[in-house]
């Protein structure tokens, strides 16, 4: 039997709500392989799908600025080392400082501002990820910090005329939608967005799974394709309930009578979503 950690148990647990017992089994099995247990979890029916499972153990804040104007956004996560300085209002105010540098200028001297913190903060600082969106065509950059700042929104919604974007009924859907994305965390737009490979790994699961056990090729066809019709609306953005309103209607909905309210066409381009101690891939 495999020698596996306590921590490493909690951490697939964290990763998954399953059971301590099944995590250990299922750790057990994989020689220790944190995303071979999980999906092995998945397959039992013992855990759901984690959108975002490797995490770092980091404190810190997400920060956002955006520019007059709202064509040009930024998201910034900055760690350090305890959730006392990530409360701290000197450590919040530095990290709406880098969001704000990158806003106005990408290539800013972020390790500058970084070894002058660290100096008046006396913690370890680490600057972990910036992005930065830039309107293209008409439309508006908007921008959420959730209460704590542990997640925050940026989101590029664009319309076909100019006279939209001063449009009130327009603006308050954009930051409807900022909300919606903090809440909800999707991984995309729209389906078309999604990885293949994040979808083919859905089927794969499921068609391992004990839901279409001994059941006819015809069946597994259609358990498959339902599971995945599900995946799609819980991490599609226009394909979630519309949080707002309890979820009676899509986003995908809302938007269609946003668009008729003002006359115009109106696309979510792209969104960040950033949560604190997130591994970020890209």
């Amino acid at each position: 039997m495999a020698d596996i950690a306590a921590t490493t148990v909690m951490k697939l647990r964290e990763m998954t709500n399953a059971g301590m017992m099944d995590c250990k089994k299922a750790l057990v099995e994989c020689n220790g392989d944190l995303n071979a247990a999980m999906d092995l979890l998945r397959k039992r029916g013992i855990a759901t799908a984690a959108k975002k499972a490797s995490r770092e153990a980091n404190q810190g804040v997400i920060a956002a600025a955006v520019l007059p104007g709202a064509r040009v956004g930024v998201l910034a996560e900055v760690n350090c080392e305890t959730d006392f300085v990530a409360k701290n209002d000197l450590f919040r105010a530095f990290a709406d400082q880098v969001a704000r540098a990158v806003a106005e200028n990408p290539a800013a001297d972020l390790e500058a501002l970084r070894t002058d913190a660290v100096s008046r903060i006396r913690e370890n600082i680490r600057i972990a990820r910036t992005r930065r969106l830039e309107v293209q065509g008409n439309g508006l950059i908007a921008a959420y910090i959730h209460t704590g700042a542990k997640v925050g929104v940026l989101v590029e919604v664009g319309a076909t005329q100019q006279a939209t974007v001063a449009n009130e009924v327009f603006r308050q859907f954009v930051k409807d939608t900022t909300l919606q994305i903090a809440a909800a965390n999707p991984l995309a737009v729209r389906k078309e967005d999604i990885d293949p490979a994040l979808i083919e790994k859905e089927k794969e699961i499921v068609a391992n799974s004990d839901a279409v056990k001994n059941k006819p090729a015809q069946a597994v066809a259609k358990i498959i394709e339902g599971k995945l019709e599900k995946y799609f609306k819980d991490n599609c953005l226009l394909h979630q309930g519309f949080v707002k309103r309890n979820g009676e209607i899509t986003v995908q909905e809302h938007l269609a009578a946003v668009a008729k309210q003002v006359g115009d066409e109106i696309t979510i381009r792209r969104f960040l979503r950033f949560q604190v101690g997130e591994a970020f891939t890209g």
